[in-house]
């Protein structure tokens, strides 16, 4: 078993609180010391409220599905001993009802495009073979309906 961690931090400074019209840019701090401007999204809390030049929770989620499945496949197709020249991906999500009628993002579409090098190339059999494999075995995918639960920690006053 791993664990993980991130560290979310938002601070009110001089804004007005009571109002709802406070700033929701904050930040994503990692162990390994990268920083990333975070927000709400602007479809969802409207500008200025919100940062468009921050990543917020929604893109994150696409770009966690996204960035996990390209590692599962680069291993895949590296042991299958196909040489991968460039990997993108133009993912999105959809953020709607679920059965529940509760907001949630509901279907995430991934767009790899890989480019082969080396004197080989897989066909499109192969190709829907690796993705397959990929899936199945990404962590992130594999979470989507996880548990999430919530400790809060009592801040003294």
């Amino acid at each position: 078993m791993s664990t993980y961690s991130a560290e979310i931090h938002w601070q009110r400074d001089d804004q007005p609180f009571s109002d709802h019209r406070y700033r929701r840019h904050h930040q994503w701090r990692f162990d390994g010391g990268a920083v990333v401007a975070a927000s709400s999204s602007p479809q969802i809390v409207p500008l200025p409220m919100s940062d468009a030049a921050a990543v917020d929770p929604e893109e994150a989620f696409v770009a966690s599905l996204s960035s996990c499945h390209l590692l599962w496949f680069l291993d895949f197709a590296s042991r299958a001993g196909w040489v991968v020249d460039d990997y993108r991906d133009a993912a999105s999500g959809v953020l709607a009802k679920d059965a529940d009628g509760r907001l949630a993002m509901t279907r995430v579409t991934l767009r790899p495009a890989v480019r082969f090098g080396g004197e080989r190339r897989p066909d499109a059999a192969e190709i829907a073979r690796l993705h397959h494999a990929t899936h199945e075995a990404c962590f992130i995918a594999n979470s989507v309906r996880t548990e999430v639960r919530c400790e809060p920690v009592i801040v003294p006053g």
